[in-house]
């Protein structure tokens, strides 16, 4: 390659209000480098050189234009895409926070289901239990029917059979008490007698043997059989007569049970009373298991187990 020559030039510019350009006194010298080939034929290069640089330049402006182009479109599209995305986003989210209160509206549902579950299975053993007791209150019923049916005809037949037996007492009445023709005697049974002919008061006189004498327990059960009971002495006056029917058996004076004995460290009567007059008793300390007799001298205390015969007394028939 030639060598190379190097020019100097001095450039000045001027502004367009200036009316005349003005040399400085200084001017500043600008170096360039401009390259002079002696051949003709070089000085082409340049310009064919300057003419590809141009097209690469356009070329290039293109490009970036058509890749400045592209990108506005991209940006619209993607301005344009968030733009229209933003509505989903909002979607979304009010998807999202009704999906949290349907889940919890879910696991409340989901609870309040095993409550009723719990609940109905509660309710279904207790229709169970009552179902149950039901069919047993229908057989208790049931059982309850045929027992006032039973009970019915039981009231019925002893109904008849008290009628049947008023009718029989009614004829033993009568064949005790009515048939009797000893006038000191009437109103009182067979073996009955009256100490007073101013009163129905009908007295029973056991004076049985030795063999046959009872406990004051015994001798009141027998009183009782006969719808009595052991003899109450109620004046001076009923007590002399109890007194003189006491007699003697076999002209042993074995004294007869009356109905008096020691409860609670007092003498008392059968019928609750308690004795007014304890000199009726001879040796007449309340001591407890000690019941009266009646004998022909007047009466005394001795044990209940001993046995004797007795008294009964009840109120006759009044005719």
């Amino acid at each position: 390659m030639a060598e190379e020559e190097l020019n100097y030039a001095s450039v000045v510019f001027k502004k367009k209000n200036s009316s005349r350009p003005e040399v400085k006194k200084e001017e500043e010298t600008v170096y360039d480098q401009v390259k002079v080939h002696n051949d003709g034929r070089t000085e082409l290069v340049p310009e064919k050189k300057a003419n590809s640089r141009c097209f690469q330049y356009q070329h290039l402006a293109c490009c970036l234009g058509t890749f400045c182009l592209v990108l506005l479109f991209g940006i619209i599209a993607y301005v344009i895409y968030i733009a229209t995305l933003k509505p989903d986003v909002t979607q979304l989210e009010e998807l999202k926070h009704n999906q949290t209160v349907l889940i919890t509206e879910n696991e409340n549902l989901k609870r309040d289901n095993k409550n009723l579950t719990q609940a109905y299975t509660v309710l279904d053993n207790k229709v169970t239990n009552l179902t149950a007791e039901n069919k047993n209150l229908q057989l208790k019923n049931q059982q309850l029917e045929m027992d006032k049916k039973n009970l019915t005809a039981q009231l019925e037949n002893k109904e008849t059979a008290e009628m049947e037996l008023n009718i029989s007492r009614a004829q033993w009445s009568y064949d005790q008490y009515c048939k009797i023709n000893d006038e000191t005697n009437r109103g009182c049974q067979d073996g009955w007698r009256r100490f007073f002919q101013s009163n129905s008061i009908c007295y029973a006189v056991n004076n049985a043997a030795p063999s046959d004498q009872r406990s004051w327990e015994k001798a009141r059960e027998d009183c009782r059989g006969k719808v009595s009971d052991l003899v109450v002495v109620v004046n001076d006056a009923e007590k002399k007569n109890v007194t003189e029917n006491s007699w003697p058996i076999d002209g042993v004076d074995h004294g007869y049970w009356l109905g008096l004995r020691v409860e609670d460290g007092k003498w008392k009567w059968v019928d609750g009373h308690d004795l007014t007059d304890v000199s009726w008793i001879q040796q007449h300390p309340a001591t407890e298991g000690q019941c009266a007799i009646s004998f022909r001298n007047g009466w005394k205390s001795v044990s209940c187990t001993e046995k004797k015969p007795w008294i009964c007394k009840k109120k006759g028939l009044t005719l």
